[in-house]
């Protein structure tokens, strides 16, 4: 295995490092303390990955079982326990638990308890999750036709269980 091949190409190195303090109020903010907090987007890495932190009120339900086709989805649990689904199984996941799901693995999570939670999502490439995170919701209460189409360019494929 070798380094992919150089993307940049200068000799002196660039000033271009993007800070963002821990202060700062998530982007997004939903009922039950839900929040995200969008660390590095899809626009902002120029699509090498996103990063969020999510942080999940006492009995969040999470989505249920779903796959990507183009991006996996990593979660690192920073606070509380987290439900995560490894496609065969629940776990409990507490800090500093890990689980990474290849591109097209079975997954969903969820917070059970009744304390709140926090995790770090990854998912590679970027892609530009934003407006799903802020529009799935209301998608889901409209439903039918339009909600599928929501879904499937939001590359998420949900299934029965």
């Amino acid at each position: 295995m070798s380094y992919p091949e150089p993307r940049y190409l200068g000799e002196e190195g660039e000033i271009n490092a993007v800070f963002r303090p821990a202060d700062q109020e998530p982007e997004l903010v939903r009922p039950g303390g839900n929040r995200t907090h969008y660390l590095a987007t899809h626009a902002s890495t120029g699509g090498e990955f996103g990063l969020y932190k999510v942080d999940l009120g006492p009995k969040s339900p999470g989505p249920s079982t779903h796959f990507h086709k183009s991006i996996s989805e990593s979660f690192f649990v920073l606070s509380g326990q987290v439900q995560l689904y490894n496609g065969e199984r629940w776990i409990t996941g507490g800090p500093g638990d890990f689980l990474y799901v290849p591109v097209g693995g079975l997954h969903a999570f969820k917070n059970d308890s009744d304390d709140p939670a926090s995790m770090i999502m990854l998912f590679s490439p970027g892609a530009p999750r934003e407006e799903y995170f802020e529009q799935v919701a209301e998608m889901a209460q409209k439903g039918g036709k339009e909600f599928g189409e929501f879904l499937v360019k939001h590359d998420s494929f949900f299934v029965e269980q």
